[in-house]
């Protein structure tokens, strides 16, 4: 099954840190800063994926899934992006790869060791002119993005932290006033770990218009999806 495999990892990971003495995230930044093209966004993605499907799994959106994400960024076109869970920055950098110019991405990470990793990774893709990560949890940083961020209103957000956050969160971006008509929501990994509690709120939500794209959770076979809801104002 999925779970067990993904128990596998998390034991297989838990000595493999303990043997190396660093984390799973650092290794996979050496890997890139070893492997990857210093400047290549494309490259650095590659050498990502090319390690968690051959080493070590990881929570990134994926190739697969990530092909889901890109033409979804292209059809918004955003000039401002957010997206809640950077991770190493996988996903960052897929997206600041396709943002025009003067756009920006601003990244919310609760792990200050993932934050780390990830600065240095989009650093070396050469996208950090573009992106902006803030460390700290998403409930107090989407409060203080108008004033303290000057964004008005956000044109893409891409939701891949804490499943259960997916609400919450989407409900604070309301009451913020920080989505638009026509603002475009995607959600990563709303089947496998699973949002029930979002996709029930999205769909049931005349405010929204929603689309779900069938998909497999990163690396793996299981069955995952991603959603997407377009806020109508």
């Amino acid at each position: 099954s999925t779970a067990a495999l993904v128990w596998n990892e998390i034991i297989r990971e838990k000595i493999t840190n303990f043997i190396m003495n660093q984390s799973k995230e650092q290794r996979i930044l050496n890997f890139v800063l070893q492997n990857a093209v210093r400047g290549d966004p494309c490259s650095v993605l590659d050498t990502i994926d090319k390690y968690c499907a051959q080493k070590e799994w990881a929570m990134n959106v994926g190739d697969e899934k990530g092909l889901i994400l890109d033409k979804i960024v292209e059809e918004a076109n955003p000039s401002v992006a957010l997206e809640l869970g950077t991770y190493c920055g996988y996903s960052a950098v897929r997206i600041a790869r396709l943002l025009k110019a003067g756009a920006h991405l601003l990244t919310v990470e609760f792990n200050p060791e993932f934050a780390a990793v990830a600065k240095q990774i989009l650093e070396f893709a050469g996208v950090q002119d573009k992106v902006k990560l803030l460390e700290g949890p998403s409930e107090e940083i989407i409060p203080q993005l108008k004033k303290k961020y000057e964004v008005d209103t956000l044109d893409f957000v891409f939701l891949d932290h804490w499943k259960d956050k997916y609400t919450p969160d989407t409900i604070l971006l309301q009451e913020c006033n920080l989505l638009r008509k026509g603002s475009v929501l995607l959600a990563d990994n709303v089947i496998f770990p699973g949002a029930p509690e979002f996709l029930n709120y999205v769909r049931n939500n005349p405010r929204f218009q929603c689309t779900n794209y069938p998909s497999h959770l990163e690396y793996m076979k299981a069955q995952d999806a991603m959603e997407k809801a377009v806020f109508l104002g």
